[in-house]
């Protein structure tokens, strides 16, 4: 497996749009309940930049996986706050390929002069908190029961990375 982890550009929107659409259709890793078009991840796409930089991950060429950076709210006084994004296309999950693309968007946010990154984590999904946990983020709450998903409330498990 040749794994590259890259900057991500227009023409991964497709790849992108699929990732994103199989994780909300068959999981709790977004709250998002209905698929999104090639248009809205182009909006979001162009949302992004430097500063909440996209990557994605790709194996033999193609795009298994993207990880991003976005403004974790429009009030001034937390531009220095980004919060992670992270999909991995199921068939490629548990190779590593998380794990390279969360340190990846890590580094770029310390580069870009980040302060602090926030991870919203729906309960039960340990893999993910144990990758965060060892890219250096640590738990700071838990807000229950503040999405339904699948007929469920769900509780969503807070964690903080802070540059030092």
């Amino acid at each position: 497996m040749t794994l590259a982890v890259r900057p991500a550009h227009l023409a991964d929107i497709p790849a992108i749009t699929a990732i994103y659409n199989e994780a909300i259709l068959t999981t709790v890793a977004t709250f998002d309940t209905e698929p999104k078009s090639e248009a809205d991840r182009a909006a979001w796409f162009a949302a992004h930049g430097p500063r909440h930089p996209i990557l994605v991950a790709e194996v033999n060429g193609q795009v298994v996986g993207w990880a991003s950076l976005s403004k974790w709210s429009d009030r001034l006084a937390y531009a220095d706050t980004a919060e992670i994004s992270l999909y991995v296309r199921s068939s490629q999950r548990g190779q590593g390929i998380g794990k390279r693309l969360v340190e990846a968007v890590v580094a770029e946010g310390e580069k870009a002069g980040l302060h602090t990154l926030i991870a919203r984590i729906a309960a039960g999904n340990e893999v993910s908190v144990r990758l965060h946990q060892a890219a250096g983020f640590a738990p700071i709450g838990v807000m229950r029961e503040v999405g339904r998903k699948f007929g469920r409330l769900l509780d969503i498990h807070l964690m903080q990375k802070i540059y030092e």
